[in-house]
């Protein structure tokens, strides 16, 4: 170190400043052998990890099974069910959530479409992915987003993780995976479908229910409601609006998320990304990407009619309140 500084004050002295070495990992190194170099400093990141490697997975296997059982069932229903039988019931789904023929429209029309160009499969695999995992994140984030609600203290300890997943590259969230889990398991993209889109739900459920008005809270108090009644009978059903736009986000999420989950053997649409890219295919590219933005479109259309039915401002048409 002192030999550094030495050579930084000759530096400084003789040279312009622009000459002087930014004191990084590598140029201690040079001057001091017993600094790591950055490439030691990796390594010892990756070798630790290595290192608890067998544990971490002992623990996550047992756990995260169920996330592989969820969504090989799935997938198997896509595989095993009529096509047309699976139409029928989205058909269904779509207009039971948001009353409007407009949307049902919309999702039919889609639907043909990819029957047309031979991608419905691939889209409904895509989308039993989607659905799969957006329930997971539902189970998960409403009771986190509950807690930090309530607690100010769990609320503190949990942003900075929040904020981590939440601008953590997609990418990233694969690394650690391939190392914990077999590429032929479900769960090893459905965690990170998970991570990557739970943030959003977790967020909006805190920020419901603590914008409910203290002033109803109070009433509740005074009609002798406990803890849990105020829960359930009054601040979740004046946050739901709130809880359904972090609903809506985690789909698109979970979404963009599947394309990349493609690159660990997920199967769907990103499959035909996928191809494109590596066969330099620009129309199997095109046309799976963009009958991903149809999916897109269609989940953002039938989550915003069931928000907008749940704050009560959609008509339904052909029928009167």
């Amino acid at each position: 170190m002192a030999e550094l500084l030495k050579k930084s004050k000759e530096a400084a002295d003789g040279q312009a400043p622009e000459s002087v070495p930014f004191p990084s990992l590598d140029a201690l190194h040079d001057a001091c052998r017993a600094v790591p170099r950055t490439r030691d400093f990796t390594a010892g990141i990756e070798n630790s990890f290595l290192h608890v490697r067998v544990a971490l997975k002992t623990v996550l296997d047992p756990l995260t099974q169920p996330l592989s059982w969820l969504l090989d069932f799935s997938l198997r229903v896509v595989e095993v069910v009529p096509w047309w039988a699976l139409v029928i019931v989205l058909l269904l789904l779509v207009y039971f959530v948001s009353r409007s023929w407009s949307i049902l429209v919309l999702v039919a029309a889609t639907l043909l479409l990819f029957g047309f160009i031979d991608h419905l499969h691939y889209a409904l695999q895509t989308m039993a992915i989607v659905f799969t995992c957006t329930f997971i994140c539902i189970l998960i984030g409403i009771p986190i987003g509950i807690l930090m609600a309530k607690s100010n203290r769990f609320e503190r300890l949990s942003l900075p993780v929040l904020d981590m997943l939440q601008t953590l590259p997609s990418f990233v969230y694969l690394i650690p995976l391939i190392f914990l889990f077999s590429v032929t398991e479900s769960k090893l993209y459905g965690i990170a479908i998970i991570l990557y889109a739970v943030v959003p739900v977790i967020r909006l459920t805190n920020l419901g229910i603590r914008m409910v008005d203290g002033n109803v809270g109070e009433a509740a108090d005074a009609f002798g409601m406990d803890s849990w009644q105020k829960l359930a009978k009054v601040e979740m059903p004046l946050a739901l609006p709130s809880i359904m736009a972090g609903v809506n986000q985690t789909i698109m999420m979970a979404l963009s998320m599947v394309v990349i989950a493609s690159l660990v053997s997920a199967p769907g649409l990103g499959v035909l990304v996928l191809r494109g890219i590596n066969n330099l295919e620009l129309g199997v590219g095109l046309v799976a990407g963009l009958g991903i933005v149809l999916l897109a479109i269609n989940f953002d259309r039938v989550s915003k009619a069931s928000m907008a039915r749940v704050n009560g401002t959609l008509q339904p048409r052909g029928e009167s309140r």
